[in-house]
């Protein structure tokens, strides 16, 4: 997840900086207005108030801080209303006696009208208190998005490796009684069903695992799928493919486009009368084309096959979540013929 330059670390600190640099020009800003006596006096002792001044801010710098991290998460959050505003009225109360304080220790003569005085105090806390109040309110909401984001992107991520384990090679059963039969009959072609079928389910179990891979793999899988399934069949199923994919840095989501193929042999052989299935992908410029067709038959009872994944369904919620409206698909039945095509962006 990106993060916002805003948020980020290094920001934050620059953000508080510039913060505390205006605060700390307050005094200079804000100042009460006092008498001519009194103004003189405190004048004539200028490096007393200089180190009260020092101590005020930092003790307000810590204010903040307090507030922020302990006062608002431990009251405020936990709803102790009353604990809270106690607490801050404490803490006000300790910045008027340390005001109180300083001038009968370092005042020859304290200011006695002390109206301004607690006026400029109470704003300058209000401020503090404020500023605190709202920090720790980003704060929070900014965390809080932060933690739906990872949990969307989480549950994305699980519902993502859900579907995809729904993908069930459910044809490897018959794939594997097929060369069961070919190693009675001793036949050549046992040898290369092994290795389709080893590369096949080598793709399925480690490869698929990654969030994008380059499409000419993705072919790859779709061709040995292919090949076994023709080897399976024979002569029984027509069975035409095309599948143009010049080299290219092209990625795409690992099984995405097997379900339209194996929907395709599931319901397209059997008891299908003349079945015959064609499959034709190419790529243009960042698009994907791929189309699969096959004869079904309204009146061939369908078999059900526990073993089989969820099908169109599966890729219809897993193209939503990826790509959005980045792809069209369309899915029709028309004269014994089931057509299904997808256009997807690549880039």
């Amino acid at each position: 997840m990106t993060m916002l330059w805003y948020n980020r670390k290094g920001m934050v600190m620059v953000w508080h900086v510039l913060f505390w640099a205006i605060f700390f020009s307050l005094p200079f800003l804000l100042q009460p207005t006092y008498s001519k006596e009194a103004h003189s006096k405190m004048t004539a002792e200028q490096p007393q108030w200089m180190w009260y001044m020092l101590l005020f801010y930092l003790t307000m710098a810590g204010f903040f801080y307090l507030n922020a991290f302990y006062l608002i998460p431990r009251l405020l959050h936990k709803k102790r209303y009353a604990e809270y505003i106690t607490a801050v009225i404490l803490i006000f109360c300790y910045f008027l006696g340390l005001r109180y304080g300083f001038e009968k220790l370092f005042l020859k003569e304290p200011v006695r009208d002390v109206k301004p005085l607690i006026l400029f105090l109470f704003f300058i806390f209000f401020l503090v208190l404020s500023a605190s109040t709202a920090f720790r309110m980003i704060r929070d909401r900014l965390e809080l998005e932060r933690r739906v984001t990872a949990k969307e992107n989480e549950n994305l991520k699980t519902e993502l490796s859900l579907l995809r384990s729904q993908v069930s090679p459910h044809f490897m059963f018959n794939v594997l009684n097929n060369m069961v039969s070919l190693a009675r009959k001793k036949s050549d072609l046992l040898e290369p069903s092994l290795i389709k079928l080893s590369s096949l389910m080598r793709y399925m179990l480690y490869e698929a695992d990654e969030e994008k891979m380059p499409l000419q793999r993705e072919v790859e899988y779709l061709q040995s799928y292919i090949d076994l399934q023709r080897q399976r069949f024979q002569r029984n199923v027509t069975i035409q493919v095309e599948m143009n994919v010049p080299e290219s840095t092209y990625e795409i989501e690992p099984m995405l486009l097997i379900p339209f193929v194996e929907n395709a042999f599931k319901h397209g052989t059997g008891l299908i009368p003349d079945a015959q299935i064609y499959i034709s992908l190419f790529t243009t410029t960042d698009q994907l084309f791929f189309a699969v067709k096959n004869r079904y038959s309204d009146t061939t009872p369908e078999v059900k096959d526990k073993t089989s994944g969820i099908g169109l369904a599966n890729v219809k919620r897993r193209l939503n979540l990826l790509y959005g409206e980045n792809y069209v698909l369309q899915i029709n039945k028309k004269d014994d013929w089931f057509y299904v095509t997808l256009q997807l962006s690549l880039h």
